[in-house]
């Protein structure tokens, strides 16, 4: 018997979760919560812990890496809608053993979290092909001293205009900038470029 706990923090999701599950026989879910926290206050009872990421409170990256530490036995399941670099890579440093999205079909979930309780990664196509490029992407991808001064003053609650009169350059250099921080950093967008930028240290 696999014990699962189910781990999002919208009540539709867990239900429908907790349904597929039920209806498989060497399954049993021993628990719901609804946020990183209380995932972590339940983990002694479950052998897998299907986790969403993007909750209120403690998040799943952070509750990944507590479990780690405090439940090294348990296998942590990543089940989201998010494939980012910026989602992806922090949740497979933070210790999870594989990275699905919501839009897996049921037969793949659970045959991945059978996998997961085996201790065997199991990602998504597009999760694997995240990591691949992760991988093969050129060692060099410090941001430059002015890409640093875009985002520092991006962080601070600059637009392109107040960074670009800032430094003296146009807008549209500005917006190149941004997009070359984008690429280097993996993220999607201005907030998840300065989160990682923090994340990685390259913020104060």
């Amino acid at each position: 018997m696999i014990r699962l706990l189910i781990v999002d923090d919208h009540p539709v999701v867990r239900d429908g979760l907790r349904g597929v599950f039920a209806a498989v026989p060497d399954f049993e879910v021993v628990g719901e919560a609804s946020d990183g926290a209380t995932a972590v206050g339940l983990a002694d009872r479950a052998d897998v812990v299907l986790m969403d990421l993007r909750m209120p409170g403690v998040g799943g990256v952070e509750a990944i890496a507590r479990l780690r530490e405090t439940r090294p036995g348990v296998r942590v399941l990543v089940l989201t809608t998010f494939d980012s670099d910026s989602d992806v890579l922090p949740a497979i440093e933070a210790g999870a053993t594989g990275y699905l999205l919501k839009d897996a079909p049921r037969e793949d979930l659970v045959r991945a979290v059978r996998a997961a309780h085996r201790g065997e990664s199991v990602l998504s196509p597009s999760v694997a092909g995240r990591l691949m490029a992760s991988v093969r992407r050129p060692s060099d991808q410090s941001l430059s001293a002015r890409e640093r001064q875009v985002l520092a003053l991006v962080a601070g609650g600059a637009t392109n205009r107040d960074a670009a009169r800032e430094l003296f350059v146009s807008e549209a250099t500005v917006k190149t900038h941004l997009l070359h921080i984008y690429d280097k950093l993996g993220a999607r967008d201005r907030a998840s470029a300065v989160a990682e930028a923090y994340r990685r240290g390259l913020l104060t």
